[in-house]
C-alpha cells in the first residue's frame, strides 16, 4: 500500500523580537529571533512546499512571509479578529505566544480547504500604504489636539501653529504620493479614478494601490477586499439587520465615505443620492452604497484601462 505523504502544518505567532513556531509533526513548540539571518537558517530544515499560517502584525510578520514565499512555502495570512472569536469558540483559556501558535496550528489543520495562499504585494504597494497610514496619524493627531485644545484663549495662537504645521507635512505627504504613483507606473490609474466626480487625490490613489495589491476577478471581490460586502444575518422568518463587514483597511473605508459625502452634492450623483433616500434608506446607508458605486466604477476603469465618460445626460448617471 503507497504510503501517504501530508504536508506539513506550522503555525507561527508573530512578535517584534520572536516567532513561536508550532509543527504538526511534533508537540513542542519552538523559538526563533524574529530576524532575517535566523529565519533563513530555520527555512533551512524546513521541509519543501509546507504550510505555513501566522497572524497578520502591522509590519512584525512582513520579514518572514515573504522570505516564506521565496522559499515555495503556501503562506495563509490569518485575520486578527477571525482568530479571536475562534478562540474564544474552541474555548481556549489561555492566550499567551506559545497558546497562540498551536491555536494557529489548529486553525489551519482545521480550515485549510477553505483558505486562499497569501501572495506578498510589491513593494510599490508597501511604499504607498505607508505613506498613506503617515498621514492618517496626522489628520488624527491634529483633530485630537484640536479638540484637546479647545477652550483655551491662551493656547488657540499656538494651536494655530501647530494646526498649519501638520498640515503642511500632510500637503507633502500627499505630493510624494504622487511622486511615487508616477514611479511606479500607477499615476494614469489614479487618474481615471480621480475623473469620477467626488474621488480627489487621496481616494484615488488608496483605490489604485488595492486594486494593484492583487488580481480581483470582478468588482464584488473588489468591494468585499475592501471590506464593503454586506453581512447577511438572518434566521427563520427573522431577517437580520445587514452590515458590512468592515474587513481591509479602514483608512480607504473612510476615504470612500468622504468621497461619496462630497458626490452627493455633484450634479452626476445627486439623483442617485436622492433616489437611495427615495427607496427608504437613511443618510449613512444611503453614503455606504454610493461610496459602493464609486469604488465599483474604480475598479471597472482600472480593469478595462477606459476613461470615465458620464452619460450625455448627468441627472441619470448610473454607469458602472
Amino acid at each position: 500500500m503507497a504510503r501517504i505523504n501530508h504536508p506539513l502544518l506550522i503555525g507561527i505567532d508573530v512578535s517584534k523580537a520572536e516567532l513561536v513556531i508550532a509543527r504538526s509533526d511534533s508537540a513542542d513548540v519552538t523559538v526563533v529571533a524574529n530576524t532575517r539571518q535566523a529565519i533563513l537558517t530555520w527555512l533551512k530544515h524546513l521541509p519543501a512546499t509546507s504550510k505555513v499560517a501566522l497572524e497578520a502584525t502591522g509590519v512584525y510578520h512582513r520579514e518572514v512571509a515573504a522570505l516564506l514565499c521565496e522559499a515555495g512555502h503556501d503562506l495563509y495570512l490569518l485575520d486578527a479578529y477571525k482568530l479571536s472569536h475562534y478562540r474564544s469558540g474552541v474555548g481556549a483559556r489561555a492566550k499567551t505566544d506559545m497558546a497562540d501558535a498551536r491555536l494557529i496550528l489548529r486553525y489551519l489543520t482545521n480550515e485549510l480547504e477553505a483558505l486562499k495562499p497569501w501572495q506578498p504585494p510589491g513593494e510599490a504597494f508597501y511604499r504607498i500604504q505607508s505613506l498613506m497610514r503617515r498621514r492618517a496619524k496626522l489628520v488624527q493627531t491634529r483633530i485630537a489636539l484640536s479638540q484637546s485644545l479647545e477652550g483655551l484663549p491662551e493656547l488657540e495662537p499656538l494651536a494655530r501653529q501647530i494646526d498649519t504645521l501638520i498640515r503642511r507635512v500632510e500637503a507633502v505627504i500627499v505630493k510624494r504620493l504622487a511622486v511615487v504613483l508616477k514611479e511606479v507606473g500607477w499615476w494614469e490609474d489614479a487618474k481615471r479614478c480621480k475623473d469620477i466626480a467626488g474621488i480627489g487625490d487621496l481616494t484615488a490613489a488608496a483605490l489604485t494601490n488595492i486594486f494593484h495589491r492583487g488580481h480581483f476577478r470582478s468588482s464584488d471581490a473588489f468591494i468585499a477586499y475592501l471590506g464593503m460586502d454586506v453581512r447577511i444575518r438572518d434566521s427563520g422568518k427573522q431577517v437580520g439587520r445587514r452590515k458590512l463587514t468592515k474587513k481591509g483597511d479602514p483608512e480607504l473605508r473612510r476615504l470612500l465615505y468622504n468621497a461619496a459625502m462630497a458626490a452627493r452634492r455633484t450634479r452626476a450623483w445627486k439623483p442617485l443620492y436622492q433616489s437611495y433616500l427615495a427607496q427608504g434608506l437613511k443618510p449613512i446607508p444611503a453614503l455606504v452604497k454610493l461610496a459602493r458605486k464609486l469604488a465599483r466604477i474604480a475598479f471597472a476603469l482600472m480593469k478595462n484601462q477606459s476613461t470615465y465618460q458620464p452619460r450625455a445626460d448627468e441627472q441619470r448617471c448610473y454607469a458602472t
